[in-house]
């Protein structure tokens, strides 16, 4: 896994209080953030991955909700706490959670290109990139699993698996992103699920 500035697996010694550390006594434990976006790339994997965890909330795109339906993967077997927030206002509203201290971890996955381009140059005009830009500004880590990280890739798309060339601007953009503070780039499935049991092995570890 590619990270920027320190192991992001540790503790978030660089969070607020109240935000990107453990919970303090009397509060409610701190959950993870996920953040689905319009691409088909280990999209199902993905989903089978949340199935797996506690104590996370889902943040869906528009494109994201698109993909759910083309590919037939529902949310409706994700874990009963979970709670499912869809792109439906112009101001991103849910992204006010990042504030009040419900989020120890954001998890951005699988991200499209668009998304990373976004990232990138600071533009937040759709749920995932706007939970982003709020998760840097609290100080709240990010895992982003990027879709174009080679010059030839597999992915699947509704109809079977496909070959893709993601253009130099795209794997230019993902070099940027792994510059970011707080922001750890994954390729892989592999990579992502290490990335998120990692962060939260080490914040169990944390003192409450």
């Amino acid at each position: 896994m590619r990270q920027s500035r320190g192991p992001l697996a540790g503790p978030a010694t660089s969070a607020p209080e109240g935000r990107g550390g453990s919970a303090g006594a009397g509060t409610p434990p701190r959950r993870l953030a996920w953040a689905l976006t319009g691409s088909g790339h280990f999209f199902t994997e993905c989903l089978a991955f949340m199935r797996r965890l506690e104590r996370f909330d889902l943040f869906v795109s528009r494109a994201a909700a698109e993909v759910i339906r083309m590919y037939k993967s529902g949310t409706g077997a994700l874990p009963k706490d979970v709670k499912v927030y869809k792109d439906t206002t112009a101001s991103a509203a849910p992204v006010g959670l990042f504030y009040e201290g419900v989020y120890h971890t954001l998890v951005l996955a699988p991200a499209t290109s668009n998304t990373i381009a976004k990232c990138v140059y600071g533009i937040s005009d759709t749920l995932a990139t706007n939970v982003f830009a709020q998760a840097g500004k609290c100080r709240i880590p990010s895992i982003v699993f990027a879709c174009d990280t080679a010059p030839e890739l597999l992915t699947m798309a509704p109809g079977g698996m496909v070959k893709v060339f993601p253009r130099r601007i795209d794997l230019e953009n993902v070099e940027r992103l792994k510059s970011f503070e707080d922001v750890a780039v994954v390729a892989s499935m592999a990579e992502l699920e290490e990335a998120v049991l990692k962060r939260l092995q080490c914040l169990a570890a944390l003192p409450s």
